[in-house]
């Protein structure tokens, strides 16, 4: 696989990306993502110094992603019921969009303080998101309320990634269940 340079970058995420989700990020050899990318290994330590390094660029580009996405699908939603489901919709799909990839999840470098900063402050801006979301709409207690909804979400992301027989109507199914409870209470999920 060839490319020009500036694609390099892009490739090596990409490549990480991969290796990590299916191999773990202990397992993966950086001369294993740079044949993956196919570039040479030196050329991969020009731009990432450590297989750490490598893996904050890839969660961070990721996070911007999610939360670009996010953002653009909020903006396209205007009641709170549209909102919650382009919460639910945005953060259960990606989670089945990536699901071959478990290891990125379950299989992180945990002992890297800067990654768990990173990874603990894109949570706050997501959760902040949601609750500022839930502030526009006049909800009390936002903050608590945007935690359990994404609490109630991460469940269901548990689901995904565990459950190898999870299927798309699965995923359309929590995502109408999530919504609907969070929006109606356990009255309207009864119906």
């Amino acid at each position: 696989m060839s490319a020009a340079p500036g694609d390099k970058w892009t490739l090596i995420l990409d490549a990480a990306y991969r290796l990590f989700g299916t191999k773990g990020f202990y397992e993966t050899k950086m001369s294993e993502i740079a044949d993956e990318a196919g570039i040479a290994k030196g050329t991969l330590y020009l731009y990432f110094s450590s297989k750490e390094e490598l893996f904050m660029a890839m969660t961070k580009r990721d996070h911007d992603r999610f939360l670009g996405k996010l953002d653009q699908m909020l903006e396209q939603s205007e009641s709170l019921q549209e909102q919650l489901r382009a919460v639910a919709d945005h953060h259960l799909t990606y989670y089945f969009g990536v699901k071959r990839y478990p290891r990125l999840f379950f299989q992180a470098p945990n002992n890297d303080q800067a990654l768990m900063e990173m990874m603990h402050a894109f949570r706050r801006t997501y959760m902040a998101r949601v609750a500022s979301m839930l502030e526009r709409a006049g909800i009390e207690e936002a903050q608590m309320h945007g935690a359990s909804f994404i609490g109630m979400l991460d469940v269901f992301k548990m689901d995904i990634l565990t459950n190898n027989n999870f299927t798309e109507a699965d995923l359309q199914h929590r995502i109408q269940f999530a919504v609907r409870l969070f929006h109606d209470g356990c009255r309207g999920a009864r119906d």
